[in-house]
C-alpha cells in the first residue's frame, strides 16, 4: 500500500483526462462552500466575468445589480452604459490592484484623484472610460457618477453572501502623478498618453497577491461573512507591452493570476477558486470553446464552463426557483475594453 492506491480515478491523468470524452471530463471543482439561491452574489472584473452575472440570472439566483438602469432607455443604452455588465458600474476591473483601488476609495482608506479627461466638449472618466461613451456634460458629472458607484460598492457589499471576481490581467498601466491604476492605456479608448505620467507595469505574483489580499480584506472589514470565489478569465491577452511576444505574455500573466487565485484559497476558508480558466484552456480541449480567432469564448463554451459550476453547486441541494430571462449580449470582443488594442495591430 502507499498514498495512491486508494486515489479516485479524477487523481490520474489517464483515466480523468486522457480516456474520458472531453465533454465528460467532470469534477474539476469541489466548491468551499455552498452559494444558494437566496444568497446575494456579486460579480466583478474581466470581460469573463459578464458571463457569471448572466448565468446566475438564467438560473434564478440572486445575482445582484447594484446600480440599475434608469427607466426609458433602450436595451443598446443599457449596454452601452455598462448597465447589467457587472455588479457596480466600474468598467472592466482587469486587474487586483484596480480591485484594490475601487475598494479602496469607496471605503475612504485613499481619496480618488480627479481623473476627468475633456474630450470634443465633453468629460470621462479616467478609470473607466468605456461607461459612459457619450461622456458627461461637465466634471462635477462625472465625480458625483463615480460617488454614486463608490456608494453602490459600499451598499452591495454590505449585504452580499459571495463575491465572484475573474482575474483577467497583470499588465497595466499607471499613473506616475499619484500611483493610480489605469483599466487600459491612456489614448486607446479616451483620454491622451503621456510617456512622462503614464508607466507600464507587469505585476508579479507577489503584488498581485498583496493588492488581492488588501481587497478582499477591505470587502470583509464591511462584511465579515463575505466569501470570495476567485476564476481567472480564459481570454487571451490581446496585445502585450512587454515587447515579448503576445503568446509567452499571456502565459506569464495567466499564470501569475492562477498560482495567486489557488494560493489565496489555500490560506483563506472564505476564499474559493473555480477553474473556468482550465476548462476552456486546457489542452484536452483542442481549443474547442475559442472561435477562429483564438481568443474570444463561443456560447458553447461558456454554457460548458457555467454547466459545470451549477452541477458542482448542485451537489450542495438547494430549491429551485424560476430564472429570469437574461438580457442577450453582443460579442466578446465587442465588450471588452482590451480588444481596442487589436486596433494598433500591424495589418
Amino acid at each position: 500500500m502507499n498514498p495512491y492506491s486508494s486515489l479516485p480515478a479524477r487523481s490520474f491523468w489517464r483515466t480523468a483526462v486522457a480516456e474520458p470524452d472531453p465533454l465528460d471530463i467532470d469534477g474539476l471543482w469541489s466548491p468551499k462552500f455552498a452559494v444558494g439561491q437566496d444568497d446575494v452574489v456579486l460579480t466583478a472584473g474581466s470581460c469573463f466575468a459578464r458571463h457569471i452575472g448572466r448565468a446566475l440570472v438564467e438560473r434564478g439566483m440572486n445575482w445582484r445589480e447594484a446600480e440599475p438602469a434608469p427607466p426609458g432607455l433602450s436595451e443598446a443604452e443599457r449596454q452601452a452604459r455598462h448597465y447589467g455588465v457587472f455588479s457596480f458600474r466600474t468598467g472592466h476591473v482587469y486587474t487586483a490592484a484596480m480591485l484594490r483601488q475601487w475598494l479602496s476609495w469607496a471605503y475612504g482608506e485613499t481619496e480618488a484623484p480627479e481623473g476627468v479627461w475633456h474630450e470634443d466638449g465633453r468629460f470621462f472618466d479616467a478609470f473607466r472610460p468605456s461607461v459612459e461613451p457619450n461622456g458627461h456634460a461637465s466634471a462635477d458629472e462625472v465625480l458625483s457618477a463615480r460617488e454614486a458607484t463608490l456608494a453602490a460598492i459600499r451598499a452591495a457589499v454590505a449585504e452580499a453572501s459571495c463575491l465572484v471576481f475573474t482575474l483577467g490581467l497583470t499588465e497595466a498601466w499607471r499613473d506616475r502623478t499619484h500611483g493610480t491604476v489605469h483599466p487600459v492605456c491612456p489614448g486607446t479608448i479616451r483620454g491622451t498618453f503621456d510617456p512622462e505620467r503614464h508607466v507600464f507595469h507587469n505585476y508579479t505574483f507577489a503584488q498581485v497577491h498583496h493588492d488581492l489580499s488588501a481587497a478582499i480584506g477591505l470587502a470583509r472589514a464591511a462584511n465579515p461573512g463575505l466569501r470570495v470565489l476567485l476564476t481567472v478569465s480564459p481570454v487571451p491577452l490581446t496585445a502585450t507591452a512587454t515587447g515579448g511576444h503576445a503568446l509567452t505574455a499571456t502565459t506569464y500573466s495567466k499564470s501569475v493570476l492562477r498560482a495567486v487565485a489557488g494560493q489565496l484559497a489555500e490560506e483563506c476558508a472564505y476564499v474559493d477558486y473555480f477553474p473556468a480558466y482550465e476548462i476552456v484552456t486546457g489542452f484536452p480541449f483542442k481549443a474547442a470553446f475559442f472561435e477562429p480567432n483564438l481568443r474570444t469564448v463561443t456560447p458553447g463554451g461558456v454554457a460548458f464552463v457555467m454547466g459545470r459550476f451549477f452541477d458542482a453547486l448542485a451537489r450542495r441541494p438547494t430549491e429551485p426557483r424560476p430564472g429570469r430571462a437574461a438580457r442577450p449580449r453582443a460579442g466578446e470582443d465587442l465588450w471588452c475594453d482590451d480588444a481596442v488594442l487589436d486596433y494598433y495591430s500591424p495589418r
